[in-house]
């Protein structure tokens, strides 16, 4: 019975690692499908509008 309580918690945490590394991979892919130009020229127009939207 003790072997199987240990197993769960195992299982458990294993499932939790897979997750974690599964949503840093997905964020990974989704940011390299982005032209870097493209994030950039984004990047700097938002800087602009808050520089513009400061009184």
């Amino acid at each position: 019975m003790d072997q199987e309580k240990d197993n769960f918690w195992l299982y458990v945490g294993a499932i939790i690692v897979a997750a974690i590394i599964g949503v840093l991979l997905l964020k990974g892919r989704e940011m390299e499908s982005i032209p870097t130009k493209a994030y950039e020229e984004t990047k700097s127009q938002v800087e602009r509008q808050m520089q513009n939207a400061r009184p």
